[in-house]
């Protein structure tokens, strides 16, 4: 099934225009993070791309950041109209693709090593071909968005018992609600735009995200405690219009899939510099930041993981097999 086109602006509209007469042999690449690629992790990979296909091809690269061309709904609408040649989204594929939010099962992965393990495997691999059967999007490479974590402003979380009676924001998708509803919190979808205010004005107690997005957008400010539970791994997918894909010839295919596969782990690199870096900076401004033990966390997963299976299993049908294909690729990456 592919995903439904959104309307373009009418300046992204003649931004894509002026791009297509420009030249035939040009791949126009859109994501929805800053520019500024020292510390985004899609405009490193974007900018690591581009470098790398210009100077082993005569194709040229058309970075388009910061939501340019829109959300990452419309950037896979207009990849895969072939208005636009790649796209790096990440939470979005799933709407594209429902296999793929079986990667946001939390608690699933221990570790961006064993993501990274199982992304660019036997089971990443699969998913590709499945999402580029529905979509028409092939997968090139995986970058990431990095674990999510907990924050809120009463007490510190080291287990589900410390979460009840506490309201959580939550992205408006009904996994996450889930999520939340099993570890004993009150989960409230809240766009992403008016999370400050909720916190500030207390309609909510606490939100997740990346380390990175809760230091960057002064979230720490408005929150005292933060718990590196790491409950969702977010993926980047690095995608291309399978059409424009084909018409490359052999060797410029071979660039582009290297310079996709080195973009994604570029990503990856400023992503968890961004971890690493985020927390310092949050406890020296004040943040109190708790790591769970591994038995924490398994408590954690042993009240999440059933209510969010249970729904998925339910919401992907004969999909759902991919809930299965993940345990095991994750089993045997962590042997």
């Amino acid at each position: 099934m592919r995903f439904e086109l959104k309307t373009l602006t009418a300046a992204a509209a003649l931004t894509l225009g002026m791009g297509a007469m420009a030249s035939a042999e040009t791949i126009r690449i859109a994501h929805v993070d800053p520019d500024e690629w020292t510390g985004s992790k899609k405009g490193a990979a974007a900018q690591i791309f581009k470098n790398i296909v210009e100077g082993e091809t005569d194709l040229e690269v058309e970075i388009f950041p910061a939501g340019a061309l829109g959300n990452e709904d419309e950037l896979i609408g207009q990849a895969q109209e072939g208005l636009l040649q790649m796209a790096i989204v990440s939470g979005a594929m799933s709407k594209a693709c429902p296999a793929a939010s079986v990667l946001d099962i939390p608690y699933t992965f221990a570790s961006a090593t064993v993501a990274w393990d199982v992304l660019d495997g036997e089971f990443g691999d699969s998913l590709a071909q499945h999402c580029l059967d529905q979509t028409g999007l092939r997968t090139l490479a995986y970058g990431e968005t990095g674990f999510r974590n907990f924050t809120n402003g009463t007490r510190e979380i080291r287990s589900p018992e410390d979460m009840e009676g506490l309201k959580f924001r939550v992205q408006p998708i009904p996994l996450y609600v889930e999520m939340v509803k099993g570890l004993g919190g009150e989960p409230t979808p809240i766009a992403w735009t008016e999370l400050p205010n909720a916190l500030s004005t207390g309609v909510v107690d606490g939100q997740e995200n990346p380390v990175g997005v809760i230091y960057n957008n002064g979230l720490h400010k408005l929150q005292k405690y933060m718990t590196l539970d790491g409950h969702v791994y977010a993926a980047d997918f690095i995608v291309i219009d399978d059409a424009f894909f084909g018409d490359l010839s052999a060797s410029e295919q071979e660039v582009v899939a290297k310079a996709a596969r080195i973009a994604g782990n570029m990503g990856r690199s400023i992503q968890q510099w961004n971890t690493a870096e985020g927390v310092k900076k949050v406890q020296e401004e004040g943040m109190e930041v708790y790591s769970p033990t591994s038995d924490e966390i398994a408590a954690f997963a042993e009240k999440a993981q059933p209510a969010v299976v249970e729904y998925l299993r339910g919401e992907l049908g004969d999909d759902a097999v991919w809930i299965d294909n993940l345990q095991a690729a994750v089993a045997a990456a962590s042997e």
